[in-house]
C-alpha cells in the first residue's frame, strides 16, 4: 500500500456553519459542491478537504450502529505552514473575523518555530506555524529541520 493522504473529510454537526467558516469567512473554493450535502475544497496538489454531516459520515461508516457521532472531534489536529512568521498571526485574525475561534495566539513554540491555533466552528483544531525548516522539494518529498538547523544553516 502507497502512503499517502487524498481526501480529508471532516464530520461536522452544522454543514452551513461549516461553509460560512471555510468558503464565505476564510475565501476556500469549493472544487465540488452539492449544496446542503457534501462540500469538497481543494486544499494541496491533489488534496481534498471534504465537509459532510457528521451522521450521514457515521452512517456510511457503520449503517446498522444505533451509535450516534460525537458532538466532539476526535483528538488530533490539522496543520497550516505558512511563509512568515507575520503571517501566522494574519491567518488567526483572519480566522477570528471568520467566526474562528483562537486557541493558542501566535508565539514561538517549544521546538523553536512560530505557530498558533484555531478551532473550526465544529471544533476541528487547527495549527498554524512558519517553520523555515519544512521544504517542499521538486519532486514532493518534504524535509523538515529543526528551525534552529536551517537558521545556522542560512549564515
Amino acid at each position: 500500500m502507497q502512503p499517502r493522504v487524498d481526501i480529508i473529510t471532516l464530520g461536522v454537526p452544522d454543514l452551513a456553519a461549516a461553509r460560512r467558516f471555510y468558503v464565505d469567512g476564510l475565501g476556500w473554493k469549493p472544487t465540488m459542491e452539492v449544496p446542503g450535502e457534501i462540500i469538497f475544497l481543494l486544499i494541496g496538489h491533489g488534496l481534498v478537504l471534504g465537509l459532510w454531516h457528521a451522521d450521514k459520515l457515521e452512517h456510511d461508516i457503520a449503517p446498522d450502529s444505533p451509535a450516534r457521532p460525537s458532538t466532539q472531534p476526535a483528538p488530533m489536529t490539522l496543520a497550516y505552514n505558512v511563509g512568515s512568521e507575520a503571517e501566522v498571526g494574519e491567518v488567526l485574525n483572519t480566522v477570528e473575523r471568520a467566526g474562528g475561534t483562537v486557541l493558542k495566539p501566535a508565539q514561538r513554540g517549544e521546538v523553536g518555530f512560530w505557530h498558533g491555533f484555531f478551532a473550526d466552528p465544529a471544533g476541528f483544531r487547527w495549527e498554524v506555524a512558519h517553520n523555515p525548516g519544512w521544504v517542499i522539494n521538486t519532486d514532493g518529498t518534504v524535509s523538515i529541520g529543526a528551525p534552529e538547523q536551517t537558521e545556522h544553516a542560512a549564515k
